[in-house]
């Protein structure tokens, strides 16, 4: 059983920085894709980045393309979701998320099925 705990969320005015983490546990090896989700006030949870462990290949959602990074620490399991230039649209609770992959496709944001209890990040103008 996969478990996900994230940290690191907060309060940022309109062009700040936050950082995610998210610690991970229960897989054996590194074909899993890892994500980023958020789900603002009235909206369905959608996709904002993800990452093949095994290769290290990434993918964003259009809207953060070229703000935020993700990247993994393989010696401690943890995923980090780096957020700049941050947005008032940003804001939302932010949950990472899992799922086993042989051959990455980590961009789909539907394959994902483990959750974690998400982090809220707000963005003031």
């Amino acid at each position: 059983q996969v478990q996900l705990v994230e940290s690191g969320g907060g309060s940022v005015q309109a062009g700040g920085s936050l950082r995610l983490s998210c610690a991970a546990s229960g897989y054996s090896d590194s074909r899993w894709c890892m994500g980023w989700f958020r789900q603002a006030p009235g909206k369905e949870r959608g996709g904002v980045a993800g990452m093949w462990r095994a290769a290290g290949s990434t993918y964003y959602a259009d809207s953060v393309k070229g703000r935020f990074t993700i990247s993994q620490d393989n010696a401690k399991n943890t995923l980090t979701l780096q957020m700049n230039s941050l947005k008032p649209e940003d804001t939302g609770t932010y949950y990472c998320a899992a799922q086993s992959s042989y051959v990455g496709r980590c961009g789909v944001w539907t394959l994902y099925n483990n959750w974690g209890q998400g982090t809220q990040v707000t963005v003031s103008s």
